[in-house]
């Protein structure tokens, strides 16, 4: 990558004390990049932040369902360009809209603490205070995820699922002005970063919707060789979720999963134990392979060296200042143990099926 003409770092601390974040323009996106700029200042009171805002490809192309757009980084791509060619120092995105492979000369440079990963479900006003179990049969849910259709299909037949497109606040005009949805499924964490925890009405546990990969996680994308940026966001990480999100991203990139395809994690981790279930689905829900393995992350609390290429290991696309690299390798690890496990008993199959039925 070509360097700057006037770079926002160098060597010897910041000499430009501007560092400029880019993100996309809508609401929840602008609300997800104040509450990061707001943790670097506390950190770094002496720098100024500058927020750029630009659309994605995925916030113009809005009557189409995400998982037939085939594009990898609908979200991101040119977040990242302006990344590239300097124009901004860092770029924040929801960590579910992050391919596992990033491009050439990026990093996730902090993983911040996660919120609530789960699904909720927002019911028409009609239907204040019921659950899906207690919705009229044939009612019909709205979700742009093949994740959550193949998975509440396959809990509630009795429902109906159709795509529905657009922002939060779109999607909530849709469900609420018409009558063509008597529920919609989006992720609670965005609602909650909204202020609308009053609009949720049910909670799905894992029992009934497993949740994307880091589904509830901010991550911050940053120039893999911008040390001084690197060194700068990297407070932000949380150790809990960073291992987390690891393991389910090398369970995601091992799988070779993505949007277009159904696929599901729960992540916990207790006591030095990481628990990670995954699963896939066909598109219709009849098929499910799911399965359960855990690892030990009870390792020496390794001493992070000042510098050097060995603290820029990354992992599924992060770079994890300050966490034991030991803990990262055995997240890592388990990711991929997990997506052996079930390659081995025909998620392949399922997995190929259901894309090119998606793509049919």
């Amino acid at each position: 990558m070509s360097a700057s003409p006037q770079p926002a770092a160098e060597k010897n601390g910041f000499k430009n004390q501007t560092i400029r974040v880019g993100t996309r323009k809508s609401q929840l996106a602008r609300i997800q990049t104040d509450s990061v700029v707001q943790g670097l200042q506390e950190h770094h009171p002496h720098l100024c932040f500058e927020i750029v805002a630009m659309s994605t490809t995925g916030d113009k192309i809005l009557d189409t369902a995400l998982s037939k757009i085939g594009e990898k980084s609908l979200f991101t791509k040119e977040l990242e360009n302006a990344l590239e060619r300097n124009e901004v120092d860092l770029v924040v995105h929801s960590l579910k809209d992050l391919p596992t492979s990033l491009p050439a000369g990026f990093t996730i440079g902090a993983v911040c603490k996660r919120e609530n990963p789960h699904d909720a479900v927002v019911f028409h006003p009609k239907h204040a205070g019921k659950t899906l179990s207690s919705l009229p049969e044939k009612s019909v849910i709205g979700t742009s995820s093949l994740r959550r259709a193949a998975q509440l299909k396959r809990g509630f037949p009795r429902l109906e699922f159709k795509d529905i497109r657009g922002n939060l606040n779109t999607r909530l005009k849709k469900l609420d002005e018409k009558e063509d949805f008597s529920a919609i499924v989006l992720a609670t964490a965005g609602l909650r970063r909204m202020g609308w925890d009053s609009r949720i009405g049910q909670i799905l546990s894992p029992m009934d919707c497993l949740y994307a990969v880091g589904q509830g996680a901010l991550a911050v994308e940053v120039r893999a060789k911008d040390q001084e940026i690197l060194d700068m966001v990297s407070v932000l990480h949380d150790r809990e979720t960073v291992l987390r999100c690891i393991a389910e991203r090398a369970f995601m990139k091992h799988l070779e999963g993505g949007c277009s395809v159904p696929v599901a994690v729960n992540t916990v981790l207790k006591d030095f134990q990481l628990y990670l279930t995954g699963a896939v689905y066909s598109l219709d829900g009849s098929e499910c392979l799911q399965e359960t393995m855990q690892t030990s992350l009870s390792c020496p609390e390794e001493e992070e060296s000042e510098d050097g290429p060995s603290d820029d290991v990354q992992h599924v696309g992060i770079t994890a200042r300050g966490i034991p690299r030991s803990a990262q390798e055995a997240a890592e690890k388990l990711g991929i143990r997990l997506a052996e496990l079930l390659l081995s008993k025909g998620a392949k199959h399922i997995l190929t099926v259901a894309r090119q039925l998606n793509e049919a």
